[in-house]
């Protein structure tokens, strides 16, 4: 990675780490585009999993105490599965296959997000878990999916970005240690990702000052303006 692409790279991370840790999620709506423009496909989901996985390990400190942990074990769960099917299937897939698949799963989760706006079963959270997984380890971002999963717990807006925290943590950890076993994380990602934990710092401290000073309303704007940012970039696709 030359100097001016590591640099990009680390202005793509500082950001995604802020908009991850105040909205919960949409971490990968900047960083998988960034690093597979800058790495390649496999190779930018591969390290955008590294990342967030690791950011995600100071969300789950700095959102300890509004940890739902009983009540998103569910999410968790289904999560951890889809993903490590998906993260497999990204393996076994030819490069021009995982470019197609980021578009394609943008598309399928925009037009299943807008049939779950008009009906929103919480019991449907582990299935939107699941599909989120899989779509997340394949093409390196689960759309909209998590989102409406974790939505649907009818959580305040601190235990939303705790169990948000939780599920992206496990899930990206499951694509981290399948990527590394399949060779895709060589040590110059893992170098990376050790140069960016303070970015990470600062950026979770960031996102939590953002969170805790918005409202409940301003909350709900910014988390459906995620969500709309996932269209967007679909749209752009």
């Amino acid at each position: 990675m030359t100097l001016v692409a590591g640099l990009a790279a680390a202005a793509a991370a500082f950001v995604s780490f802020v908009v991850s840790a105040s909205a919960g999620l949409g971490g990968s709506l900047v960083l998988v585009p960034a690093l597979s423009l800058l790495l390649g496909a496999k190779e930018g989901v591969a390290l955008a999993a590294l990342l967030l996985g690791a950011n995600n390990v100071f969300k789950v400190v700095a959102y300890r105490q509004t940890l739902p942990v009983r009540l998103s074990l569910g999410i968790v769960a289904a999560t951890v599965v889809g993903a490590f099917l998906g993260a497999r299937l990204l393996i076994a897939a030819p490069e021009r296959v995982v470019g197609i698949a980021v578009v394609v799963a943008m598309g399928a989760t925009f037009l299943f997000e807008r049939r779950r706006l008009r009906r929103t079963l919480q019991a449907s959270a582990p299935a939107l878990a699941l599909g989120s997984g899989l779509t997340s380890g394949f093409s390196g971002t689960s759309g909209p999916l998590k989102g409406v999963a974790v939505r649907g717990l009818g959580l305040d807006r601190m235990h939303l970005v705790g169990a948000a925290s939780m599920v992206s943590f496990a899930g990206d950890a499951t694509k981290t240690a399948v990527f590394a076993q399949a060779s895709l994380l060589g040590s110059g990602a893992v170098a990376f990702a050790a140069a960016a934990v303070p970015l990470m710092v600062l950026g979770t401290w960031t996102g939590r000052q953002i969170n805790q000073r918005l409202g409940e309303r301003a909350f709900a704007g910014l988390f459906w303006g995620v969500m709309a940012g996932y269209s967007v970039r679909l749209l752009l696709a």
